[in-house]
């Protein structure tokens, strides 16, 4: 099978566990305030390549995997192309790699379940907490997500939940509590992330000739967030 690709990290160590073969998905529905990858976007971009080319330069890696580590499939948004990375993950479980799927859980239906049936474990960008501010930040309502998110619950797939922390939008201790109280909710959820907000993304945009919705709000700092964490 054909799919489209921005990139991929051959050692990536912050999109789960261990060490990682990571791949950018081309695509993304979504248009979030403070997305680093706006050459995702269009669906059309990117590259083509097949899963079995993919799947290639994934096993090259596989010494480094150790027992914890293996793939990561990004984006974009890896649930717009749910056939080609059911394809690409299948290949994966033949040869035991483990199977971690970065999303923001935009999008469900029959390809995207049949997705999961071979997801080992999700990274899903819980954006924030409210639909009103889900609409008018990233284009998506709280609903669909909530929709995955309970897949995800029904499936028992471990889930760590990632919320990128935007001063003045949800850096508020109500919202915060809402973000932990996920997992008294959902017990798939073994884990949570507060991101911080920064603005390395803005050569992209300028290079793009987009402008940078979150241009003029200061990057979160890491006391921010350990003063929410507490």
């Amino acid at each position: 099978m054909i799919g489209r690709i921005n990139s991929v990290q051959s050692l990536g160590t912050v999109d789960g566990p261990g060490v990682r073969f990571v791949v950018f998905m081309q695509g993304c529905p979504l248009r979030c305030g403070y997305c680093h990858n706006p050459d995702t976007w269009d669906s059309k971009g990117g590259k083509e390549i097949t899963t079995e080319e993919l799947f290639a330069q994934v096993k090259r890696y596989r010494s480094y995997f150790g027992k914890d580590g293996g793939i990561t499939v990004s984006g974009g948004e890896p649930l717009l192309q749910a056939d080609f990375v059911y394809e690409l993950f299948s290949l994966c479980k033949s040869e035991n790699i483990h199977t971690v799927l970065d999303t923001s859980g935009c999008i469900l239906n029959d390809s995207v379940k049949k997705l999961l049936s071979v997801t080992d474990m999700c990274l899903l960008d819980y954006k924030m907490t409210n639909d009103e501010d889900y609409r008018k930040y990233t284009g998506c309502s709280l609903e669909k997500v909530e929709s995955f998110l309970k897949e995800l619950n029904d499936r028992e797939i471990i889930t760590r939940i990632r919320q990128v922390i935007v001063s003045g939008i949800n850096d508020n201790e109500e919202s915060i509590g809402r973000v932990y109280g996920l997992s008294e909710r959902y017990s798939c959820i073994k884990e949570t992330e507060l991101l911080r907000f920064r603005k390395l993304c803005i050569p992209k945009y300028e290079n793009l000739g987009i402008p940078f919705p979150f241009k003029d709000i200061p990057e979160t700092t890491e006391e921010q967030l350990q003063r929410l964490k507490r």
